[in-house]
């Protein structure tokens, strides 16, 4: 061991005997060890957010989205289906109407957002983990068609899946609806289904009612018009390659997005949070290092003769100030060790045993998400030497520069 860590480990363990510059020392472990545990499970709970997140809208968004770069819709041919599956990568297409449409239910109405999809949608289980009741069909046996609802409008609406007489209605208004009376009913196009499934994510998704797209095509008179073209990619496959491949395919009319770029905005904000509290419990862990500073102080002013004596036998200002550098980064990468050691306990035993609620019910999740990463450790360690190099530099350029007055 080097020669001035020998000596700032002999003066760490002696000092317990002088109760005040002891109980500095402690408080300081505690700062650093409280500040450092409260930044790893901070950390590790915004990096389970963003995950949960993720799986929040794997659930209901698709891993490639295509849209018109200009209007709300755009023709689809089987040419452009087939250059898209000409990409590296893409597992299947599915074809999607989406709009907004006034849903009825015996004598309650109300706004919801329709989305009409081929029978791939099936085939994908997307909503699998979300559905609370019923089945993900489209159609029946016999050919009747089916919706696939949320829970909020079937608390909305009073909708009863055992109900086999009220039909669920979807109404959208005829093209050059303007000319007509919007209180008829000759005004809106008009189609049942029946409900056959509800699911429940979050509430944001609590408005859309998916439909058959044949029956939407017509409801809403777009054709071979889409609105949107969803892609499932094959497992392994980059969804951020396939898209920039997709799009240079299609060219610059179309918008090709991943899934999270579709999502960008919150996942932006849910980082840019991480990043403000990060440098929040920087400074906390700097405000409790002050104690080191304090602690470093004291220890100079009573070790003044120790260091006139190492002086004497020849020891340089170097030296005394590598000893007290070194009694700084020992009180508190001991208080770090103690800190990652709690931070790391406690995230584990959160994602165990979940004793953290969130204080609601989902489908996917009820305790607060957690995620350990070794880049998260690693920054809180590299924080608490630099804080650690900060507060110890000044005592032990003092301790020096007051040893050499001495010795002169």
């Amino acid at each position: 061991m080097d020669l001035s860590y020998r000596i700032a480990v002999r003066y760490f363990f002696s000092r317990n005997k002088r109760s005040f510059i002891s109980l500095i020392a402690r408080i300081a472990m505690a700062g650093v060890a409280v500040g450092t545990m409260a930044m790893i499970v901070v950390l590790s709970v915004f990096n389970g957010m963003e995950d949960l997140n993720r799986k929040i809208f794997k659930t209901f968004d698709a891993d490639v989205k295509i849209s018109p770069r200009e209007g709300k819709r755009f023709q689809v041919s089987d040419s452009l289906i087939s250059i898209i599956k000409s990409v590296n990568g893409v597992k299947s297409v599915t074809q999607v109407i989406e709009d907004n449409a006034l849903a009825r239910y015996g004598s309650q109405q109300m706004i919801v957002r329709l989305k009409g999809v081929d029978e791939g949608f099936e085939q994908q289980g997307q909503l699998d983990t979300a559905l609370v009741q019923g089945s993900l069909k489209l159609y029946g046996p016999n050919g009747t068609p089916y919706a696939v609802i949320a829970e909020g409008i079937r608390n909305a609406l009073s909708i009863s899946l055992e109900d086999v007489i009220v039909p669920l209605e979807l109404l959208y208004p005829r093209t050059g609806t303007k000319t007509l009376n919007v209180t008829s009913a000759e005004a809106f196009n008009h189609i049942t289904l029946r409900p056959g499934g509800i699911f429940f994510i979050e509430a944001r998704y609590d408005d859309y009612v998916i439909a058959p797209l044949s029956l939407v095509s017509t409801l809403m008179e777009y054709g071979s018009q889409r609105s949107a073209l969803e892609i499932k990619t094959i497992p392994g496959f980059s969804e951020y390659k396939i898209s920039r491949a997709i799009g240079e395919k299609l060219g610059e009319n179309f918008v090709v997005k991943d899934r999270d770029s579709l999502n960008s905005d919150l996942l932006r904000a849910i980082r840019l949070e991480k990043l403000f509290v990060s440098v929040t419990l920087s400074l906390i862990i700097l405000v409790a290092a002050i104690n080191i500073f304090f602690s470093l102080s004291m220890l100079a002013i009573e070790k003044k003769k120790d260091v006139s004596m190492l002086y004497a036998l020849g020891a340089g200002p170097a030296l005394i100030r590598r000893i007290f550098l070194a009694e700084g980064a020992i009180v508190a990468l001991s208080g770090a060790i103690f800190g990652l050691c709690g931070g790391i306990a406690i995230c584990l035993l959160q994602i165990r045993y979940g004793f953290v609620s969130m204080g609601m019910t989902t489908s996917l999740i009820d305790a607060y998400p957690v995620k350990l990463m070794w880049q998260d450790i690693l920054y809180t360690g590299v924080i608490v030497v630099i804080i650690t190099m900060i507060v110890s530099y000044i005592p032990a350029r003092r301790a020096a520069d007051a040893g050499q007055i001495l010795r002169v």
